[in-house]
């Protein structure tokens, strides 16, 4: 049907196309075939749709939400790239878009960068997605931290939780890839730790994925350990290492990050101004884990380390030396 349609030549039913397009991308789960382009070309005409009334608006949403829908599967950026700035850009502009909606089109263009690094330059430089999603988390966090305090806040999860994983899963694939580098970066580690910390609140699953976000982004390098420490997640581990106990798996996460942390900066640099970084992050994290307590966090936990590994089949070391650093 959506073959037929899209090869009318005069009285083409465009809404049913898009309905069909839809149906496609959202029912099939990433199982795709030549209709694909037919599909993505469809909703993206759909979600570029200016209109102001109730109608335009639902279906700009929905196209997004079913562009969404198609995963990592590679798509040639002639279909879409100058579609999905566009969209994006106009949002920025004209707030036309939910969040939920608005999320979906970073999703979109965010899985098409994971196979295709020449986005890069447009994803930070021109659409500036470090900044967006730095204010999207601590917007949706704030606004759930008000629910709570109103009380409004049910065993049912919330669109703005929902929407919070989506982009925790956005930015894992974003840090997988990435290599473009700047200050902004701490901002947005500052958000992702906000969300971390309100996990003990909002959601507690939250910590584990944000745990692993950052530890992601620190195994990549698509992250300074420098903006790392600048946007509180060094001490935002320290912070909630000492909550834990030996049945707390999520202690295990926090761990893995830190190790992780001083393998990195034990590594030394051949480029002389990035040695020379690299030692100063060092002794500005050994200050900050003195003032935190840190020598007595980690042997505390020395006698139980093989407990916590074969209790958890983490990959955590067993030899207490991996967790210090040394100048």
């Amino acid at each position: 049907m959506i073959v037929d349609e899209d090869e009318k030549n005069e009285e083409k039913n465009e809404k049913l196309l898009a309905d069909l397009c839809e149906c496609c991308l959202l029912l099939r789960e990433g199982k795709f075939s030549e209709l694909l382009s037919i599909c993505v070309c469809c909703l993206l005409k759909v979600a570029l749709n200016k209109e102001e009334n109730e109608e335009a608006q639902k279906e700009r949403e929905m196209a997004l939400l079913a562009l969404n829908n198609t995963g990592l599967i590679k798509i040639k950026k002639e279909i879409f790239l100058n579609e999905i700035k566009e969209i994006i850009e106009y949002r920025q502009s004209h707030l036309n878009l939910s969040r939920l909606a608005y999320q979906s089109a970073w999703q979109f263009l965010i899985f098409r960068f994971y196979n295709d690094i020449s986005l890069e330059g447009v994803i930070v430089n021109e659409l500036h997605f470090v900044g967006e999603a730095t204010r999207e988390l601590e917007e949706l966090t704030r606004i759930l931290y008000w629910k709570k305090k109103k009380g409004e806040l049910r065993d049912k999860e919330t669109i703005e939780e929902k929407i919070i994983k989506r982009w925790i899963q956005t930015l894992d694939y974003y840090f997988n890839k990435s290599k473009l580098q700047n200050e902004e970066l701490t901002g947005l580690i500052s958000s992702i730790v906000k969300v971390l910390r309100a996990s003990r609140i909002i959601n507690r699953i939250f910590c584990v994925w944000s745990i692993s976000l950052l530890k992601g982004a620190a195994e990549t390098e698509a992250v300074k350990i420098n903006y790392l420490l600048k946007g509180g997640a060094v001490d935002a581990i320290l912070e909630e290492i000492q909550q834990y106990t030996l049945e707390d798996y999520r202690m295990l996460y926090h761990l893995q990050f830190l190790r992780r942390i001083l393998t990195i900066l034990n590594k030394k640099k051949k480029n002389e101004m990035e040695e020379e970084e690299r030692k100063a992050t060092k002794i500005m994290i050994i200050k900050r884990m003195e003032e935190e307590g840190y020598a007595d966090i980690i042997p505390s936990f020395h006698e139980i380390f093989v407990i916590i590994y074969y209790y958890y089949y983490g990959d955590i070391s067993l030899d207490i030396s991996d967790y210090f650093l040394f100048v």
